[in-house]
């Protein structure tokens, strides 16, 4: 079963939380399981890290910032090259358990859209796999 939700970002530069709309998206589609988390996008990645002290995502956007400035001579034709190459370092996609119909995710862990290339109307498809027990 695929699902997809929708985002919008607000800034250049920013990681939204989307935990709660995924574990939104996913109730009551199956009690165990795993979910495939996937941004179509090539200047949008997704990650998972602490969400409790915005510090924590501050330090990850400031150090990529670093790793990949803006300003360089790069090729791309677009101007967005940075963005790109973020992504790439992110990564696209998830796949997290799911338990008792949620996301099996550690105490601090939360899920972010890193958009590298906003404002902009992003999608995220959510692939929901049911996994059978051998008693069932």
């Amino acid at each position: 079963m695929i699902r997809v939700v929708n985002v919008k970002s607000k800034g250049k530069v920013e990681f939204i939380d989307v935990t709660d709309i995924i574990n939104n998206a996913i109730k009551g589609s199956v009690e165990e399981g795993v979910c495939h988390i996937y941004s179509p996008h090539t200047t949008a990645g997704l990650t998972i890290n602490e969400g409790y002290d915005e510090n924590v995502v501050r330090d990850i956007i400031e150090t990529l910032n670093k790793i990949v400035p803006e300003g360089q001579q790069y090729r791309h034709l677009e101007g967005n090259a940075p963005a790109h190459i973020k992504t790439s370092l992110i990564g696209s996609s998830l796949l997290i358990p799911i338990s008792n119909g949620r996301l099996m995710l550690g105490r601090w862990q939360r899920i972010f859209l890193c958009e590298f290339d906003g404002p902009r109307e992003r999608n995220i498809y959510l692939t929901i796999i049911p996994v059978k027990s051998r008693d069932s």
